[in-house]
């Protein structure tokens, strides 16, 4: 099972980028962990009839009545959770791991942040940081795959722009 997983559209219109269209397409779930910023955008991935999402700090009041908080489900036995908000910093993601215990989830996709952040112990928590919006980091989704009860995961840039603070960097490294 392919499942595309994002969060922080941030799209104001049901334009989206065709890096993401053809990532929907690709996939067989698809985990929004909230801020599609429009109601127009979520239309467009609630129509691809693959959708599981949560709504985030900045989706309007009708995204809001249509999706929960939190949101769990199983796929091949591994349990999965999807929240938008957590992290206290990229850093510092002990507030998730507890979540996740307390969801009883193997793995928990979450959002907010804008930075991807994977990390594998007991459990699974995974931002796929930003596809329009990234921090600190260039756009990105994530991929998992779940095969006979095993996950994989990685991370996969998409066009657009990095932060400005990765483009200011990478400026700085052409000119020595």
């Amino acid at each position: 099972m392919k499942i595309l997983a994002l969060s922080d559209t941030h799209l104001k219109s049901g334009n989206i980028p065709d890096c993401l269209s053809d990532a929907i397409k690709n996939h067989d779930i698809v985990v929004h962990a909230g801020d599609f910023d429009s109601f127009e955008a979520y239309k467009v991935f609630e129509s691809s009839g693959k959708l599981k999402a949560v709504y985030g700090n900045t989706d309007p009041y009708e995204v809001k009545k249509l999706l929960p908080n939190t949101l769990k489900f199983e796929v091949d036995g591994i349990k999965i959770g999807v929240v938008h908000e957590g992290a206290l910093s990229i850093n510092n993601t002990t507030a998730l791991r507890y979540k996740a215990l307390e969801m009883g989830v193997d793995i928990l996709i979450f959002g907010h942040i804008h930075h991807p952040v994977y990390e594998k112990n007991d459990i699974i928590l995974l931002c796929p940081g930003s596809p329009t919006r990234p921090r600190m980091s260039d756009p990105m989704i994530a991929e998992i795959n779940i095969e006979c009860g095993k996950v994989e995961v990685k991370f996969v840039e998409v066009e657009g722009s990095s932060c400005e603070y990765v483009a200011f960097s990478r400026n700085l490294e052409h000119e020595k």
